[in-house]
């Protein structure tokens, strides 16, 4: 068996380095996305791995899928929004109030995060998606797990 060539979670990093382009311009509303090929190249990843990233920027109404022609940034105003209303990931809504948090200083450095339990029972949500909610504050470097102890805002 041969080892892993890509980092576990790899396509949440994408997202967040996509997605970050995305609000700062640097893919501006109504500009095609680079192809599959190229990001590919860029992040050195499989072709599917960039597809979960991208279908994650689908599923937060940032991009969409065009047949024929790519994916799109989508406008501003239509941004996050699907035929339904908004469409933000649960996971995102906590990550999102947690690092709010974290940034007014509410949530000390090496202070101590709700557990997952604690955060599923707050939100009315699966572990799972308090855990990816976790899993997302990670990659973006604002907090770390500490084994056996829980979750941790990063100290800087």
């Amino acid at each position: 068996m041969s080892p892993r060539s890509t980092a576990w979670g790899a396509y949440a990093q994408i997202a967040n380095v996509l997605r970050e382009r995305i609000e700062t311009g640097a893919f501006p509303s109504g500009e095609l996305l680079p192809s599959e090929v190229r990001l590919s190249d860029e992040f050195h990843v499989a072709r599917n791995t960039l597809r979960r990233a991208l279908a994650l920027l689908e599923a937060e109404g940032l991009i969409e899928s065009l047949p024929g022609r790519g994916r799109v940034v989508r406008a501003d105003q239509e941004r996050g929004k699907g035929a339904s209303g908004p469409r933000l990931p649960q996971f995102r809504r906590i990550a999102s109030e947690i690092r709010a948090a974290i940034e007014s200083g509410e949530l000390a450095p090496g202070e101590a995060l709700p557990s997952e339990a604690g955060l599923s029972a707050r939100y009315g949500v699966s572990r799972g998606t308090a855990r990816q909610a976790l899993a997302d504050l990670a990659s973006a470097g604002l907090v770390e797990p500490v084994h056996g102890k829980g979750w941790f805002v990063r100290r800087r």
